[in-house]
């Protein structure tokens, strides 16, 4: 019998939804979508939370407990990812149009949400940032540990000073065909090691290897490619809300020179949380805080916009 994708148990064990529900892209492509929370309540303020590479819905586990005890909380699978179908079309493209098929599926008409991104998550965001469904559902953003290029030659995955050759071998290890294989001690400590902080508690890790390890060889060599060609520099500027932006410091996959360019370029930046001694899977890393910077966002873009909207209606029917 096969392990769950998963742990299925402890703070990182993801809960049941209260809906479930298949969003079609715009080139057919299907994608398994989770909606958690207060969906009874229509005054419930909505998140939608988009995870990274190789992972999937069970990634974001720590701050759906926390959020749906008064929000309606979006999540859903990348194409290829956990339960949504693996894909020929791989591309900063689709994953945009991806994200506006999940938004138009389970947001009504003109309602707000604060949009959260992980990783290729935060790519997605700044590849949509001017797409209609966007502009019209997006209230603000937060980006964690994540940029916009130079992805490979910025890592620090190998303990080489930066250039051509640090590149390449970068490239060839995070493009690898090679399974990942069942989660092992070795596996662990190699994933902690290249995505993780050195004092990450052992449930952190082993929540973070059984969601990447589950993710098919092929999906994460297909995205790989993507990532390494990735050039969304020309997007910062049009992701116009609020947004802040969040990095641990010992960040070896999108290290903090990434969070400060996109502070330096947004145009309407909130700042940057550098988190000491934190690598790269910040929301399982921090996800107190994490889930905390999105409250934040929420109580001052979406509940006050709502609040907004209520005394304007009862001005007009004045």
């Amino acid at each position: 019998m096969s392990r769950p994708m998963h742990v299925t148990s402890g703070p990182y064990a993801p809960p049941a939804p209260a809906r479930e529900l298949t969003a079609v892209s715009a080139d057919g492509a299907r994608l398994h979508v989770q909606v958690h929370g207060r969906t009874d309540d229509p005054d419930a303020p909505a998140v939608v939370l988009s995870h990274g590479w190789t992972c999937s819905t069970a990634f974001w586990a720590a701050q759906l407990r926390d959020l749906a005890a008064d929000h309606r909380v979006v999540v859903y699978d990348q194409r290829g990812h956990g339960r949504s179908p693996a894909s020929p079309a791989c591309s900063t493209e689709a994953l945009a149009d991806d994200l506006e098929a999940v938004l138009d599926a389970t947001l009504a008409p003109g309602e707000k949400a604060v949009i959260a991104g992980h990783s290729m998550g935060g790519m997605t965001v700044l590849a949509a940032a001017g797409r209609p469904a966007f502009r019209e559902h997006a209230a603000a953003v937060l980006l964690c540990s994540t940029g916009s290029s130079q992805l490979v030659a910025s890592s620090t995955v190998l303990p080489l000073k930066p250039g051509r050759i640090r590149t390449a071998l970068t490239r060839r290890i995070l493009g690898s065909r090679a399974p990942l294989g069942p989660v092992t001690p070795v596996a662990r400590a190699i994933l902690k090691y290249g995505t993780m902080g050195p004092g990450s508690a052992p449930h952190m890790v082993e929540a973070c290897a059984r969601i990447v390890h589950a993710c098919p060889t092929q999906v994460r060599h297909s995205w790989s490619q993507v990532l390494d060609l990735l050039d969304l520099d020309h997007r910062i500027r049009e992701l116009e809300v609020p947004t802040a932006v969040l990095v641990g410091t010992a960040d070896r996959l999108t290290p903090p020179v990434h969070a400060r360019a996109l502070a330096a370029a947004l145009p309407n930046c909130l700042g940057v949380t550098e988190l000491t001694g934190l690598g790269h899977m910040t929301p399982i890393e921090a996800p107190e805080l994490v889930g905390a910077k999105i409250r934040e966002l929420v109580g001052a873009y979406v509940v006050s916009a709502a609040e907004a909207g209520d005394v304007q209606g009862v001005r007009e029917d004045a």
